[in-house]
């Protein structure tokens, strides 16, 4: 794995070792970072949470192309240290804050974000869990813009969230979607 743009690009990240979680392939983050580029214009100073972070991938490349700073939010520890480590290899450690604990189980935010970055496991209704949970805890704004991952035979439908676009990447399916 390795950072598709930005500051970083080409930098290789540490991905969490075992099998509990699936990082997200190169490619998939290249067509969805290009779907969000083309809908948000840059990145410039954006409020981001990456939610289900795994590696911390899709958070990391969000700040390579100018984020201010990004929530991670993940349960599992091998997946937690690989975060850590590629926080600091790419030392940036001030624009970053890590969280162990469930993206199902966050609490109430004190504003909503710029941006939310879902990659839960596939076929568990994690995302749409979230999703219902963070509409209701303020996390989900006027302009928010939501990036959800699953698997490629889901469709997710979540009250309150419309679909902006979908589409599918081998196993999986990129869902942006707005309030």
């Amino acid at each position: 794995m390795r950072i598709i743009a930005g500051e970083w690009r080409g930098r290789k990240l540490t991905a969490p070792k075992g099998d509990t979680t699936r990082p997200t392939a190169d490619r998939t983050r290249e067509t969805l970072f290009s779907m969000l580029t083309s809908r948000l214009g840059n990145f410039e100073d954006l409020r981001v949470a990456d939610l289900f972070a795994g590696s911390g991938a899709l958070g990391l490349e969000a700040l390579s192309r100018g984020a201010a700073h990004c929530l991670f939010v993940e349960n599992e520890r091998a997946a937690l240290d690989a975060i850590r480590v590629n926080i600091d290899a790419l030392d940036c450690r001030a624009r970053t804050t890590v969280e162990t604990g469930s993206a199902t189980a966050l609490r109430p935010a004190r504003e909503p974000y710029d941006l939310l970055l879902l990659d839960p496991p596939y076929r568990t209704g994690a995302g749409e869990v979230a999703l219902d949970r963070l509409q209701r805890l303020g996390w989900i704004g006027e302009a928010t813009w939501i990036a959800l991952e699953t698997a490629f035979n889901e469709e997710p439908s979540i009250k309150g969230l419309n679909i902006e676009t979908s589409r599918r990447i081998g196993k999986g399916r990129l869902t942006l979607l707005l309030p």
